[in-house]
């Protein structure tokens, strides 16, 4: 496997769009530092604005699995709970063209 894209959609718990919008900004700057990110972009829907979507690439799927282990993510999933209405929908995607 070479380079792979990731989609995680996150949506806030009633009341708590903004905190998560501000919490997942927050994770922009640093894991566009981590080694082997491509892109990694934060999106919000707008039909749906509790609806937050990520687009990544990374160079590996073995980069991708250290970002996701990086402090500024743990840190976060300790507080995720209090903001997501449910786990991220998380789809891995080889890249075609």
């Amino acid at each position: 496997m070479g380079k792979i894209a990731v989609v995680a959609i996150a949506k806030a718990k009633p009341g708590q769009e903004e905190a998560l919008k501000e919490a997942l900004t927050r994770l922009v700057a640093p894991s566009k530092d981590d080694t082997g990110c491509i892109a990694y972009d934060l999106h919000q829907d707008v039909a749906d604005p509790a609806v937050f979507i990520f687009y990544e690439r990374w160079e590996s799927k073995d980069l991708l699995d250290q970002h996701l282990a990086q402090p500024h993510l743990t840190a976060f999933g300790e507080k995720a709970g209090e903001l997501l209405d449910g786990p991220f929908d998380v789809r891995i995607l080889d890249i075609l063209s």
